[in-house]
């Protein structure tokens, strides 16, 4: 088996990666420079865990779970996947997705699914609920009369639909509705990974919370990985094993959830942090205001990309790129002070 993967347990490990978005000028589209949506990250997730991938919008999180499934096409680095799909044998195999053919990426697919952000527009609004979800399994030539249809009416179960539902489209159904057909039709293919990209942002309370138990008990069921792309904070917290921290397209810090909410080592998770309302009417808000705007991802600041707005900077910031190493086990962090400041977490 290939050494790209150290460890046994993980399932996906990304090093490297880089998507840049051409910026180009004039009648002859010139090139003249490029929108660094991410740039340079690695990160890993393992069999069964949640990875939670936090940050501002536009910070590049949801280009990192697009990228890592193909629909965009990397800009440089790689990305090891253990599948069954492309092994001769019963025997596990590590590819790099980035360097599959088109055949390959297809069938890797049925492995890696996507929850959608928005459960209007992922939803082709001429096809039956029943042929939503069972749209992979004929793409992948895996849909056979009556065994899928029993597939399909046990993911309709599951995902707490009834069996009358088969047969309506999805404008006949609220949003908490349409987000469990998409995450039915994530299903259909029994995969091992799972990107949901901020699959309860656009939902209300109520049905976030009910979502998000029913991620999380169906990743219990079928043994899934999640990578939960999300802005909100206590969201992550609520289903994530580790989460990543995104700051213009690359991860400032990546650690255990408790870790890295009491005992941040990067000044921009300890300002989001700050951020975090508390559930006490007498609680006094003590929270950081970072000065300036974010980063332009088309015109970055030299050295720490955060360093503007940082207020530990020092000179080194603003003329050297920090490394992205492990200050403890599983928590890593990008700062050159990480293993020297004194933050406060919640």
């Amino acid at each position: 088996m290939d050494n790209a993967i150290q460890k046994a347990d993980v399932l996906l490990e990304v090093k490297g990666l880089k998507k840049f978005f051409p910026i180009t000028k004039g009648l002859l589209r010139r090139h003249v420079g490029d929108v660094r949506a991410v740039d340079d990250i690695n990160f890993y997730v393992r069999e069964g865990e949640t990875l939670g991938l936090v940050g501002e919008s536009g910070c590049g999180k949801t280009t990192a779970g697009r990228t890592i499934i193909r629909l965009y096409e990397a800009t440089a680095g790689e990305a090891f996947f253990r599948t069954r799909i492309l092994s001769d044998t019963s025997e596990e195999r590590v590819v790099d997705i980035f360097k599959l053919n088109k055949k390959d990426v297809k069938a890797v697919r049925q492995e890696i699914a996507m929850i959608f952000q928005d459960p209007i527009n992922s939803l082709n609004p001429r096809m039956t609920v029943s042929d939503i979800i069972a749209e992979p399994m004929v793409i992948h030539g895996k849909f056979h009369k009556p065994e899928s249809e029993e597939v399909i009416l046990r993911l309709l179960e599951r995902v707490g639909l009834l069996p009358d539902h088969m047969k309506r489209y999805p404008h006949e159904f609220s949003g908490g509705q349409r987000q469990r057909i998409g995450i039915a039709r994530a299903l259909s293919m029994n995969p091992r990974l799972v990107i949901c990209d901020e699959p309860v942002s656009a939902l209300d309370v109520s049905i976030q919370a009910q979502t998000l138990n029913l991620l999380q008990d169906l990743q219990r069921d079928f043994h899934l990985s999640y990578i939960f792309v999300a802005h909100d904070l206590s969201v992550v917290q609520h289903i994530s094993d580790r989460i990543a921290v995104m700051y213009v397209g690359k991860i400032s810090e990546m650690a255990y959830g408790e870790t890295l909410y009491t005992q941040p080592l990067h000044p921009y998770t300890e300002a989001l942090m700050s951020a975090v309302p508390k559930a006490d009417p007498k609680y006094t808000s003590d929270r950081i205001i970072m000065q300036g705007d974010v980063a332009d991802p088309s015109n970055p600041p030299s050295g720490c990309y955060f360093h503007p707005r940082c207020s530990y900077a020092k000179d080194i910031c603003t003329q050297q790129s920090p490394e992205f190493k492990e200050y403890a086990p599983d928590h890593f962090a990008s700062c050159h002070f990480a293993g020297e400041l004194k933050l406060r977490g919640i």
